[in-house]
């Protein structure tokens, strides 16, 4: 039997406990707010993963309208001018609200903000906390932060299981916990579930994370966006680790350079070098992978004994595969690390469907386009959450009595092993148009049964959907079939059931040339 857990009627409910969901938590109060978290506050999230910062224009040679122009540049013509012009003009604003919360980041000799490099960026303008260690720092103190807030509510140990609706509206929350199902009755619920790395075999992400948000919004018929976009890191620390440990663009930001395993520094004629977007730094490395080469990131020269201390937590990774940075090569591969797709929000956080907000990386703003410029993924998760706060703010009423609890029946918990083969093999840095057909037909029956498959099957056959709609290669997405860009960008928006009916036809047609 399904309980309701009366003691949050009219909370604002928000699922996830990374940068985004606890922003946006931070803003609320003292509106009464609970967070719906399946592990510990701020455990298996990748905000605590995060190593390069936050990419805030603060320098004397910098400003937000060159922000605005390397975000655009690095997001091939997809990004949305208006909503990344808001966003990175709100850095300074960010940052401002971090530090109140308590986080110290790391300043020079001066006393000022210390602003470092990375890819794409045409200035320094990353902000650190605890050097590499930025994303574990921050989340310490926004976690610290949450405990001393009386109005917020924590859940661990809980899954959402679904969104409940009647009509158009929300008026619920379905959860699952030790003890069984309940009910949380509210008419605002926050999604801030993070990304979809889970779905690969290779990624920096937690592994845990498969796109339940991006599930969770999308059966509930909210509109999705830009879904075959996934940004694979150059540099996944070619380990046995799972996930693979991630070296940080900082360190190429540094000097470290690319070397195949004959020496050759593959990466010289491109423009950019090591430091071009993480798209064409992927595509290098995996085309060096495809001719049976390995990739190594050579930081010898560059940093040598001053590495331990400037990058800590890589010292500490690659100390771990038996690597000494100071005088090792360190192999690496791309690895799934972030998704520019998801839920399709306006610049208030708001979805397609009324009551519902997504923030961080499960939503889709328009800020990246078709790559993500490094560190803005912070950057919009700060902002977004406070956005997204301040417009629910207020407008929490009471919820609608939710009806028939006894007979909701959530789906079993989340496997993924099934369709991360799927994904892996069709899906990664270089597609093809046979492959995504042969996905999309493996997929299909997996997302329309209630198996523990369906909710990760649902995710990686929008993926697939909407990567065989887009007959090009921009930005993030690479079609051996269609390697040129097309003339126009467009941006493409569909809905769970529309991908359905296009998987339909894909399959069917399929079946009929196998």
């Amino acid at each position: 039997m399904t309980t309701v857990l009366r003691e949050y009627d009219g909370h604002v409910a928000i699922v996830g406990s990374g940068l985004a969901g606890l922003m946006t938590a931070l803003t609320l109060a003292p509106q009464p707010v609970v967070i719906v978290t399946r592990a510990t506050l701020g455990a298996e999230t990748s905000s605590a993963w995060a190593q390069g910062g936050i990419a805030a224009a603060l320098g004397s040679d910098d400003s937000a309208d060159i922000h605005l122009a390397d975000t655009l540049a690095a997001g091939d013509g997809l990004c949305d001018p208006q909503t990344a012009q808001a966003i990175v003009s709100e850095a300074p604003a960010a940052i401002a609200a971090l530090e109140r919360a308590g986080v110290r980041f790391d300043l020079d000799g001066e006393g000022r903000l210390s602003l470092g490099l990375e890819a794409a960026h045409s200035r320094r303008r990353i902000v650190h906390a605890a050097g590499d260690g930025s994303g574990a720092a921050i989340m310490r103190e926004l976690a610290s932060a949450v405990a001393r807030t009386p109005s917020i509510k924590v859940l661990e140990g809980t899954q959402a299981r679904a969104l409940l609706t009647q009509g158009s509206l929300i008026t619920g929350l379905l959860v699952s916990t030790s003890s069984g199902t309940a009910v949380i009755a509210t008419s605002s619920v926050v999604l801030a579930t993070g990304g979809i790395g889970g779905l690969f075999d290779a990624t920096t992400n937690p592994v845990s994370n498969f796109g339940h948000g991006i599930a969770l919004a999308a059966k509930a018929g909210a509109m999705l966006a830009d879904m075959e976009f996934v940004q694979f890191h150059p540099t996944g620390l070619d380990s046995a680790r799972r996930p693979l440990a991630l070296v940080s663009e900082a360190v190429r930001g540094e000097g470290a350079i690319l070397v195949n395993d004959r020496g050759e520094r593959f990466m010289a004629d491109i423009d950019g070098t090591e430091l071009a977007p993480r798209d064409v730094v992927a595509r290098a490395i995996s085309a060096q992978l495809s001719q049976g080469r390995r990739v190594f990131l050579d930081a010898r020269r560059a940093l040598g004994d001053g590495f331990a201390s400037r990058f800590p937590t890589i010292h500490r990774l690659c100390a771990e595969a038996s690597i000494d940075p100071a005088r090792d090569l360190i192999p690496v591969r791309p690895a799934a690390h972030y998704h520019m797709g998801g839920v399709a929000t306006d610049l208030k956080g708001r979805s397609s469907v009324a009551g519902l907000w997504v923030v961080g990386e499960a939503a889709s703003t328009g800020l990246h386009g078709a790559n993500r410029l490094a560190s803005n993924s912070l950057l919009e998760a700060a902002v977004m959450g406070m956005r997204a706060g301040e417009d629910i703010g207020g407008k929490t009423g009471r919820p609608a009595p939710v009806k028939g609890i006894g007979a909701i029946r959530a789906l079993p918990p989340a496997e993924t092993a099934t369709v991360r083969s799927i994904v892996s093999r069709h899906l990664g840095v270089l597609r093809h148009g046979a492959g995504l057909d042969e996905a999309i037909a493996a997929l299909l029956p997996l997302a329309e049964n209630e198996s523990p498959n369906a909710d990760p099957a649902a995710v990686a056959l929008l993926m697939a959907v909407s990567a065989m709609l887009r007959t090009e290669s921009r930005g993030a997405h690479a079609r051996t079939d269609f390697p040129l860009k097309r003339a126009r960008a467009e941006r493409r928006t569909l809905t769970l059931s529309a991908a359905l009916d296009i998987a339909r036809t894909t399959s069917h047609s399929f079946a009929r040339s196998a």
